[in-house]
Order: C-alpha cells, then sequence, then structure tokens
C-alpha cells in the first residue's frame, strides 16, 4: 500500500511536535505539507531535513494556511490533521467542512499518541484561553516548589519563530542566552520573568530531546503552556487557569475545554476584577465539565512604580501581543492600571502605528485603544519602536512581562506594570504541591 498523504495545520508548535512524535519516521504516511497561521512569517520557509527525519531527506514545506485547499488538491491528500490551538469550536468544524468536502479526511490528534512520558514529575501549567494567567501561575507554581526544596526546571511551550534547526532544543538561563539565540518579544515575554526568578527554561522543537536535556538536570518539571494547547508531558498534577472575564469561553474554545475537562486543579483567576455573575458563570461551567477537579479562586493585583506619574496623563498602553491578537482580549493590565491611577486619556495608537503593526490591527479589529507587543522579528520590533515614539502621549505604560525598553530606544517615560498570582481562600498552592511532591530538603 501507498502511504497516507498527510497535510498538517499549525502554527509552529503544536504541529512540529504532532510530526514528531508520530509521522516521522512512520512509513505508513507521507506529510507532503505544514501549513502555518496566527504567527506571522513563519510560512513558506521548509522544516528542515535534519528535524524531519531520514523519510524526508528534502524537508517538508511550510505553506500559508490560505493555501490549504489547493494543497489538498495538488498532492491528492488523504488527511488533514488539525494542530493548533485557542480557536472556537466552530471555527475548527469550518476547516473539518472545507477539508471534508475536498475529498480528504479531518484528523484531530489525542493525548495518547503525543504525549510524552518523564522520569521526572511533572506540573503542567495550562489555560481555558491566551492571557487568562497561565504564565504568572507558572512563576508562582514553580517558586513553591524550589521552596520546597526541588530543583526546578521550566518547559515552555515551543515558539520557533527563527532558525528552525538551530531551535531545535534550547537552554535558557541568563539574559545572553536570550541575546545569543535571538530571541523574539514573546518569546522573552515567557522566559524572562523564570531567569529573573533563578529558573532555567528549555524550549525547542524536538520535546524528546528538550525533555531529556531538562531531565538530566532537574528533579521536577513545570511544564509552561501555550496558547490554550493541552501539554506534550505526561502530567502529575494537570492546572488550568479559567478567565471569569470571558465567561462561556471554557465550554466553546479548543482545546481549552478538553484542558478543563482533564484538570487535576483548576484556577478561577482574576476574581478581584471580573464581574461577580461572570465568576458564577465560570463556577458552574468547570462543575459540569469537571465535578471532581479542585478549585483555586485567584487574583492577580497590578503594581507600578509610581502611580502618580499615571495620574492625569496622555498614556500609551502597550499590552501583550498574543493576548490581544489571537487571545482576543481588548485590554490587559496596563489598560486597567491606566484606569485605577487616573490617567487623563488613554491614547489611541491606531494612527501611529506602523507596517506590520497597523496591518495586525487590520487582521484584529476587536483589539482595543491599546498597543499589542508584537515583535516576532527584529523588523517587527523596530516597527513597534517606530509606532511608540510617534504616538502623541505623556507617558508608555507597558503591561508585558518584560521590559521592553531593553530593546528598543524609547523617547518618552515608561512605567512597567508588574502581576503575580495570589489565591483567595483555601485550598492554597503551597499545601496543594507539598501534598502532591513533598519536601525535598532545605531549599
Amino acid at each position: 500500500m501507498q502511504p497516507a498523504r498527510v497535510i498538517i495545520m499549525g502554527a509552529a508548535g503544536r504541529d512540529f511536535h504532532n510530526f514528531n512524535m508520530y509521522f516521522r519516521d512512520n512509513p505508513a504516511y507521507q506529510v507532503v505539507a505544514f501549513t502555518a497561521t496566527q504567527i506571522p512569517n513563519i510560512e513558506d520557509r521548509t522544516y528542515p531535513a535534519s528535524l524531519a527525519g531520514e523519510l524526508y531527506p528534502q524537508g517538508i514545506p511550510i505553506h500559508p494556511e490560505q493555501q490549504l485547499v489547493e494543497l489538498i488538491r495538488v498532492h491528492s491528500a488523504d488527511q488533514v490533521v488539525f494542530a493548533y490551538s485557542d480557536v472556537t469550536h466552530e471555527y475548527v468544524m469550518h476547516i473539518a467542512s472545507e477539508v471534508l468536502i475536498n475529498g480528504a479526511d479531518f484528523r484531530l490528534m489525542g493525548t495518547g499518541t503525543t504525549t510524552l512520558h518523564s522520569n521526572r514529575p511533572v506540573v503542567s501549567i495550562c489555560a481555558v484561553r491566551t492571557g487568562s494567567g497561565k504564565s504568572q501561575t507558572s512563576r508562582r507554581v514553580a517558586g513553591l516548589l524550589r521552596e520546597l526544596g526541588h530543583i526546578v526546571g521550566v518547559v515552555r511551550h515551543p515558539m520557533p519563530y527563527g532558525d528552525l534547526t538551530r531551535q531545535a532544543v534550547q537552554r535558557f538561563a541568563s539574559d545572553a542566552d536570550l541575546d545569543r539565540h535571538e530571541c523574539s518579544i514573546e518569546e522573552r515575554e515567557e522566559y524572562e520573568p523564570h531567569i529573573a526568578l533563578g529558573a532555567i527554561v528549555y524550549a525547542g522543537i524536538d520535546y524528546r530531546e528538550v525533555l531529556k536535556s531538562a531531565e538530566s538536570e532537574v528533579d521536577i518539571i513545570v511544564w509552561d503552556g501555550g496558547n490554550n494547547d493541552l501539554p506534550f508531558f505526561r502530567s502529575d498534577l494537570h492546572i488550568v487557569v479559567v478567565d471569569p472575564h470571558r465567561p462561556g469561553h471554557e465550554l466553546s474554545y479548543h482545546p481549552g475545554e478538553a484542558n478543563v475537562r482533564s484538570a487535576d486543579l483548576l484556577i478561577i483567576n482574576k476574581v478581584d476584577t471580573a464581574e461577580p455573575a461572570n465568576v458564577e458563570a465560570v463556577r458552574r461551567n468547570i462543575k459540569t465539565l469537571n465535578p471532581h477537579a479542585r478549585v483555586i479562586e485567584a487574583a492577580s493585583p497590578i503594581q507600578v512604580e509610581d502611580p502618580d506619574a499615571i495620574r492625569d496623563r496622555r498614556v500609551l498602553v502597550v499590552e501583550d501581543g498574543p493576548t490581544l491578537t489571537h487571545g482576543g482580549m481588548s485590554y490587559g493590565a496596563g489598560w486597567i492600571a491606566a484606569k485605577r491611577f487616573k490617567a487623563r486619556e488613554i491614547v489611541n495608537p491606531r494612527p501611529y502605528a506602523r507596517g506590520s503593526i497597523s496591518a495586525a490591527y487590520a487582521q484584529y479589529p476587536t483589539t482595543g485603544n491599546i498597543l499589542p507587543a508584537m515583535g516576532y522579528s527584529q523588523a517587527q520590533i523596530r516597527e513597534l519602536e517606530q509606532t511608540i515614539n510617534a504616538a502623541e502621549a505623556d507617558l508608555v505604560l507597558i503591561g508585558t512581562p518584560i521590559n521592553l525598553s531593553r530593546l528598543m530606544t524609547l523617547n518618552k517615560p515608561v512605567q512597567r506594570v508588574r502581576y503575580e498570582l495570589e489565591e483567595i481562600g483555601n485550598p492554597q498552592l503551597p499545601a496543594i504541591l507539598e501534598e502532591r511532591f513533598g519536601r525535598r530538603g532545605p531549599a
């Protein structure tokens, strides 16, 4: 029999992982193409032969998702595998319908074929949506495990936006490592806060090898998930963050619902800023989906260095890019800080947007009067810098987890907004983690 011809739809993350886990050395299949979406500049490349294995001496081409139907026809594809996240159930089925009427089977791959098993305990932190508060939860969990005496390694969901061969296995222990790997803003937002707290971060493309690298140095692994994807590793404690600012998304997003259904512990974050009725709606929904999970309520209180610097100023608010784009939020911590500390005006960035930043507003029109900190390439970082410097504002209020002014020269004063997870009431994370993993010795 001829091998089944497969197209994998992705966004430079789950798609590569599913290929590596199931298709790479499997002669029953021939992967003829990847498609790419969500992230700029990842299409029109090749998944390299060095990662694709002996069955693919020329590598595998990566095409824009808009070419999917044409690719099915040109390659006479038998299957299309959907392998990215943070999309509605309805969106997934629209894609499925298009695939089916063009003659291919539509496929989603589950944890049985895509999950790696570690010889170390694993705590996974995932979410219902991008921007739910997963990053501060990961920092909190990693810090608490260190206080219990464990040697902790943080393995981050992939963000391979550069040279794929060089990014197969990455280890970050210092800011110099971030510079050496030419990390994008999106990568720095996830890696830099962990490094500042003394953690080693591992990432890449080939997660079998990434896992081996982490296991050689640590005794417990924290999986820091991306978007609302499922973890790549079998988890001993699966923590999922739910956002009451977007009630109902736990029922209607892929694979956010799967995360809720599989969680050992659910954290309803942002209860201090969400409407009480929305918090209650989320409680009801997660009780329906997963009645046996433990539930924690939490807040992510914001802090700024100088609240008086915000008061009565015209403020340009810069927020985490993915939260505003495919995450669908119209505001974030920076916007909340501007309102709370009584900025005179939140400046609309759109008239000042340059190049790809302007294009992002066109692609994601629901973004509010705030600036997404998009920086997937050096060229885009420069366009972000030009946009900020052109804006008629007194102050730049940065709600991202990193200091953007380290990466660009800004012509305005900057205030950073910081936020960390704080549990409210009981149960509390320290007790849950000690109960599950014990105390290893002095920190």
